[in-house]
Order: C-alpha cells, then structure tokens, then sequence
C-alpha cells in the first residue's frame, strides 16, 4: 500500500521566515506576521495531519516570533524605568 506524500504546509514555511525577518530586516512586522502565520499553520496541521507537515518550521516562527516581541517589550519597560529613574534624581535634586 502506498502512503500519500505529506506536503510542507506553506504558512509553515512562511511563519518561519517572518520568524527570520522578525530579528533582521523587519524587527516589528516580521515578528508579528510570524506568531499570526505560525499559529494558522499549527492549527491546518492539526486539523488535517494526514495532509500537511511542517509543525517544526511552524513552532520555530512561532519561538522566533514571540520571543522578538517578548524582548521588544522588556526594552521598552527598562528604557522607561531608566529615564523614568533619571527624571525622578533630577526632580529631587532640583528640589533641594
């Protein structure tokens, strides 16, 4: 009996480019089309295992995805903590 060829689940692959794009040439947009892409992909290929694979490429858009987004979002809350921390000593200082 033959078993039916599996084809690579094309929102997989691009997930995962997104993924790339995400931390080079695309930081925000790339990141996002990343976790968006790869989550339709894992769900096609839950849906239909038989027909689709590429879960890895999909998980590894997803990884790179969420964790540029992740960073993005503790930079920011550091930078304003900092300037925020800066701000504060010149206030007092000012008030002295």
């Amino acid at each position: 009996m033959q078993m039916p060829v599996r084809q690579t689940n094309t929102l997989a692959v691009l997930s995962l480019i997104a993924g790339i794009l995400g931390w080079t040439l695309l930081p925000f947009l790339g990141s996002i089309a990343a976790i968006i892409t790869g989550h339709l992909a894992r769900g096609q290929i839950r849906r239909e295992p038989q027909r689709y694979d590429g879960d890895g490429l999909a998980l590894g858009g997803l990884i790179l995805g969420w964790s540029s987004v992740i960073i993005a979002v503790l930079t920011v809350i550091v930078a304003i903590l900092f300037f925020g921390g800066i701000a504060a000593v010149l206030a007092f200082a000012g008030t002295r």
